[in-house]
């Protein structure tokens, strides 16, 4: 009887331990888990400073957006290309030879001397040339009136307009505007480089004045790009005033012809190329083309794009018909690249076993939408389907259209085209003439400024 006490008291602090124990237990396991949350907050705070020192972008995008960094093109050229530098001058104006006879820091003998020799090219500080003209009018009883002219002299004008441009300021400031600058900047390149003033509504008056000379010029561009043998055409949007223009752009190895026009259909390039144009056509797939009777090449790098894009179509799993369609393709390209290498027998082998495949691609039957949405791209090709392989002139894809056609776009991203039909049309010359001359290693500016010399020798 009197030990019953101590079996409720050891009862009791037993009850108390496990109690104790369990509440450790939830203690241990809480802490644990404030601790992970901790080390995580830690590790968002050093995220998100990371990505305040960050100097360029991207901004706010989400992790899972961001390129891996095994995809990253790698800067520079590949590897085994010749080194670039710059060349050693044709010409030295001045020759400088700074002597060491002591140390610079000491004063002490310098023994072992060696010559380093440099060239710095330095461009000088560009002031005007300026000539006060002094020319004679006069009257000649068997030719009427008669002046006296300076080569320098691009035009009679007098009173407010007796301060003018010669010719060769005259040709850069159009040189200026066809490398895409605007108009504000070429007056502000003028002021600050040439100590030159000229306001915006000067500039545009040479432009149009330009493009007025140069008309025949264009002409007869338009004229050279119709008997090419082989035409890469391309088109893309463009700003009159407003939206709903078309930049259209036809260039050759040897020369480019930009045309604004407010449609973007067949009898546009018609009208460019002639109905009777009988060179290859290498365009992308869009149907304002298919007029033309002519050889056409259609760009392969077009139709990887869009097999790519039909592999995203819904109900579209199975990729084996697209994939032969992607090899196809590529096959294609590694044909196109090889043929220098390969006799004529072995490249039309070659060339036969492709036609073959896209026939049997052609004819198989799909289901999956995808499927059927580039069959039916292929299908509509017709007989312009491996035409690179038949010419050896054309290449294989439009990428030189779209060359040609990129800086015309970052200066509408920068100016939104032309403002009036009159400013598109001097814009289509001067540019066409521009990009031409730069294709055929010609100096766009001293042939332009010639053109600002209009005035006859009548008398001296």
């Amino acid at each position: 009887m009197g030990a019953e006490p101590w079996f409720e008291l050891i009862a009791e602090l037993r009850a108390e331990n496990a109690r104790l124990r369990a509440e450790n237990a939830a203690l241990r396991a809480e802490n644990e888990q404030l601790k992970k949350a901790l080390q995580e907050a830690l590790a968002r705070i050093e995220e998100l400073e990371r990505g305040g020192k960050r100097q360029a972008a991207p901004f706010g995008k989400d992790e899972q957006q961001k390129i891996p960094r095994e995809k990253h093109k790698k800067r520079g050229r590949k590897k085994g290309h010749r080194g670039a530098n710059r060349p050693v001058p044709d010409h030295v104006d001045e020759e400088v030879v700074v002597p060491l006879h002591a140390c610079p820091q000491c004063g002490g003998a310098v023994e072992n001397r060696q010559p380093i020799t440099q060239y710095i090219e330095e461009l000088p500080e560009i002031k005007p040339v300026v000539t006060r003209l002094t020319t004679f009018i006069g009257t000649c009883p068997c030719c009427g009136e008669v002046h006296s002219t300076h080569p320098l002299q691009t035009s009679f004008a007098i009173g407010a307009a007796k301060v003018m441009l010669g010719p060769q300021s005259l040709a850069n400031i159009v040189d200026l505007k066809t490398l895409g600058l605007s108009l504000r900047k070429i007056s502000r390149v003028f002021s600050d480089l040439f100590h030159t003033k000229i306001t915006v509504g000067g500039i545009q008056h040479i432009l149009d004045r330009a493009a007025g000379k140069l008309e025949e010029y264009y002409a007869a561009l338009q004229e050279q790009i119709r008997a090419s043998r082989v035409v890469y055409a391309d088109e893309t949007s463009w700003y009159v005033g407003e939206r709903g223009h078309w930049l259209w752009v036809f260039t050759t190895p040897e020369c480019t012809l930009y045309h604004v026009n407010s449609s973007r259909g067949g009898p546009i390039a018609e009208k460019i190329l002639g109905a009777d144009y009988s060179g290859v056509l290498v365009t992308d797939c869009h149907s304002g083309y298919l007029r033309f009777k002519c050889a056409q090449a259609k760009c392969i790098a077009h139709h990887l794009v869009r097999l790519k894009h039909c592999r995203k179509l819904p109900k579209t799993k199975d990729p084996t018909y697209l994939d032969a369609w992607r090899q196809l393709w590529k096959d294609v390209l590694s044909l196109h690249k090889a043929r220098d290498g390969l006799s004529a027998d072995a490249f039309d082998a070659a060339r036969a076993e492709l036609e073959r495949r896209f026939d049997t691609l052609l004819a198989q039957e799909v289901t999956q939408p995808g499927d059927q949405k580039f069959r039916t791209r292929m299908k509509n090709l017709g007989s312009h389907r491996l035409t690179c392989l038949y010419y050896e002139y054309v290449e294989a894809t439009n990428n030189r259209a779209e060359r040609a056609i990129r800086p015309a776009v970052i200066q509408r991203k920068i100016s939104c085209g032309n403002r009036t039909a009159h400013g598109a049309h001097t814009w289509e010359v001067l540019t066409s003439l521009a990009v031409t001359a730069y294709q055929q290693g010609r100096d766009f500016v001293r042939e332009l400024a010639t053109q600002f010399l209009p005035i006859p020798v009548l008398a001296r």
